[in-house]
């Protein structure tokens, strides 16, 4: 039987902090574009074209502008 606190603690943890490109802001919102090329509205303040650290819905704060790889692994 599994640890039922653990369990619990689960559903409480943060997902995952990913890099986006915000192809539109407006009125405390964005829409970006995650690095698959799927794309996602989320709340924050943005300037279009900037690349944001995205969490959970909510921008966390500005990326660096830096080339992307992606290992296909």
């Amino acid at each position: 039987m599994r640890n039922l606190f653990a369990q619990f603690r689960q559903l409480l943890q943060p997902g995952a902090l990913t890099v986006a490109t915000v192809l539109y802001a407006e009125d405390g919102s964005a829409t970006c574009e995650l690095p698959g090329g799927g794309r996602i509205r989320v709340r924050g303040e943005a300037q279009e074209g900037s690349r944001v650290y995205v969490q959970d819905g909510v921008i966390q704060g500005h990326a660096p502008d830096l080339p992307l790889i992606i290992d296909t692994v």
